[in-house]
């Protein structure tokens, strides 16, 4: 590993960092910058690929080293911007080549450099995001225009031919929209770059307002930049809306300036505009999707507390069915507990799913084959008046999910569907195989270039306003009355698309229906090779075997404890991972099975299995946790052939999955 001159080698991560503080590296990716994220102290986290080349050096290179090592040392002092980040308003601050902001490559040399700093925060902190833009074009221009204008005054008239063409050469090489125009907004110059952003030739806009420009809901915007320029101030990368030609509306940083006459008088003004569309448009996915993910936490969290409870109330009622005849009438308000139990287990599957925590059993299948079978529930859900038509584009359209996600997203969206169309409609599924390339990936941000396999999910019912539609995946919002709806359909479908790896979107227009767009990568290469989870069977009765159970919810353990005995276990318990080492040291003695909760105190559950491995080599190990999933895999527990158990789980699903893993 290279190492910096006068530095330490760069550790992995910096002191502190984890991979849950480490923001989406896909959406990192997609931001047209370079792109630095540090903490507090200025410590580097997480840099992208971008900022990789625009510097020169390796990813390990820089993590956990300072920031200033990307700073020339007599520009420093200029560089401490992003301590301040940390105290100010959560928006983007951006600082340009007026403030004489400088970078340092590996190599040593230097370059302008224009910064957008945005302090994000994580569970672990607050970080600021340094989005990093090489200017030394834009400062090349701004020289070369600067030495043209000082040159035009000391030629003679008959030489200013000569560098009038000179100078319009140096502004038509910019890529970014050069233009000036009098004080009262009317256009006297638009340069190649502005025809590529705005798609406007010079001979369309020349002697027309500038306003031809400016959004409806702008409309005193132009009076008070002029009023500024008329006044001799100068406007420094100033963020606001452009309309193209073609009813685009783009996202630009604009910078203007007074134009004077020969006799210092200002008789208009330039503007440089640069198009910021799709770093706008990245910041906004990286924003939503911060706020996603700690939406989903959230929901993790309550499942995992929820199913601890319904697990506690599902064993209850285990017992009780087993000792209440079945004919008497107690045993009704048994079942009533036990339908109430499944409709909870259901609610808090659906948190699972929107928070891409929950276990899933993928197999490859094929979608057209699928969506036969799933039509058979449908057509009940939706009722007489809905038609359900069934289109598949491709002979073949084989996926790798899980069958009972893949029917929840398309029971969810039927059942929106259903209350779109209150007087009938149509309701239609279509599939098809398609490939995308790396444009069509770039604009659609996390996608990969590949195959995929399409599932479009339409109905003709009354649509959604633009407003309803960038908030639909989140949990808990509804457009429907007080009652009618939980607000967790569509996050789930959100929650599983992206955990079965994953695209959606959405088209929709009031009064114009909903189309849902789900893209799954292809499994063609895999038909053969895998085959659908075989149906579990209840276990015989085992005796003579130790199990032991270690689990801090006591209320949990004394349950488990009785449903294992009455199958012929031996059952040691204990409270926490520390009480279970000492009992193994203080009783020497064959242990068959360890089955233990994943998050306790002191102790867990991976390092307590660890360990016991040393004194029990053969010992085999059942997990059980609420939590599950992708939180699991952070804990090193989803490993190949390791088996977890969800909470909550029927005595069916502990006993055979104990029976399984004892062989």
């Amino acid at each position: 590993m290279r190492t910096f001159p006068d530095h330490q080698p760069a550790s992995p991560l910096a002191p502190g960092a984890s991979a849950e503080v480490l923001l989406s590296t896909e959406l990192l990716e997609a931001l047209p910058d370079a792109v630095v994220a540090v903490d507090r102290d200025g410590t580097i986290v997480q840099v992208n690929s971008q900022a990789q080349e625009l510097f020169g050096y390796e990813f390990e290179e820089l993590i956990g080293q300072k920031v200033e090592v990307l700073v020339p040392e007599r520009y420093r002092h200029q560089h401490h911007s992003h301590r301040d980040a940390f105290s100010a308003a959560p928006k983007t601050r951006r600082m340009g080549a007026d403030l004489d902001l400088y970078g340092r490559r590996r190599n040593g040399s230097e370059f302008p450099v224009e910064i957008s700093l945005s302090p994000v925060s994580t569970e672990n902190g607050v970080f600021v995001l340094s989005a990093i833009r090489d200017i030394s074009d834009r400062k090349r221009i701004a020289e070369e225009l600067r030495r043209a204008n000082e040159e035009l005054h000391r030629r003679t008239a008959e030489q200013l031919g000569e560098y009038r063409s000179r100078l319009a050469s140096i502004i038509d090489s910019s890529d970014d929209a050069i233009l000036s125009k009098e004080l009262n907004g009317t256009i006297t110059s638009w340069n190649k770059g502005a025809e590529r952003i705005y798609g406007y030739t010079p001979e369309e806009v020349v002697g027309k307002h500038i306003s031809l420009l400016t959004p409806s809901d702008r409309p005193n915007e132009i009076s008070e930049i002029l009023q500024k320029i008329a006044a001799g101030e100068s406007i420094e990368h100033y963020e606001s809306v452009r309309v193209a030609k073609d009813g685009r509306q783009l996202s630009v940083s604009i910078s203007v300036s007074p134009l004077r006459d020969a006799a210092g008088e200002i008789v208009g003004a330039s503007a440089i505009a640069h198009d910021i569309t799709a770093q706008k448009r990245a910041e906004g996915q990286l924003r939503q999707s911060q706020k996603m993910e700690a939406i989903g936490r959230l929901a993790g969290g309550v499942a995992h507390d929820f199913n601890n409870i319904l697990a506690i109330i599902n064993a209850c009622t285990e017992f009780l069915r087993d000792r209440i005849d079945p004919a008497a009438e107690p045993s009704a308000y048994v079942e009533n507990i036990k339908k109430a139990t499944l409709r909870g287990v259901a609610l808090t599957r659906q948190l699972l799913s929107f928070s891409r925590t929950s276990t899933i059993q993928p197999c490859v299948l094929d979608l057209n084959d699928r969506l036969k079978d799933i039509s058979k529930l449908l057509r009940p859900l939706l009722g007489e008046d809905i038609e359900v038509l069934i289109v598949s584009r491709s002979p073949s359209a084989v996926i790798e999910a899980d069958p009972g996600q893949l029917d929840q997203i398309v029971v969810n969206l039927a059942v929106n569907a259903r209350d779109a169309m209150p007087r009938g409609g149509k309701f239609i599924l279509e599939t098809a195989a398609v490939r995308f390339d790396e444009d069509f990936a770039g604009q659609h941000q996390p996608m990969a270039a590949g195959k995929y396999v399409q599932l479009a999910v339409s109905d003709t019912g009354s649509g959604m306003d633009e407003a309803t539609v960038s908030r639909i995946f989140e949990p808990f919002f509804t457009t429907k009355e007080a009652g009618k709806g939980t607000g967790l359909g569509l996050s789930t479908v959100y929650g599983i698309v992206k955990q079965s790896a994953g695209h959606i979107l959405v088209y929709s227009e009031l009064g114009h229906g909903t189309t849902f767009k789900i893209y799954l990568p292809s499994a063609d290469h895999k038909v053969g090779l895998e085959s659908r989870p075989e149906m579990e069977t209840v276990s015989p009765k085992r005796q003579g075997t130790t199990i032991l159970l270690v689990e801090d919810d006591e209320m949990m353990r004394d349950l488990t404890r009785q449903l294992l005995q009455e199958h012929g276990y031996t059952v040691v318990e204990a409270n926490d991972g520390k009480s279970a080492l000492e009992w193994v040291e203080s009783h020497p003695g064959p242990i068959d099975l360890l089955l233990t909760d994943v998050i306790m105190r002191h102790v867990s559950g991976p390092e307590l299995a660890e360990r016991l491995h040393t004194s029990h080599p053969t010992l085999k190990v059942v997990y059980m946790s609420g939590y599950t999933g992708e939180l699991m895999a952070n804990r090193d527990v989803l490993k190949p052939g390791v088996t977890l158990l969800e909470k909550p789980f029927t005595r069916t699903a502990l006993l055979n999955t104990i029976h399984t893993t004892l062989g």
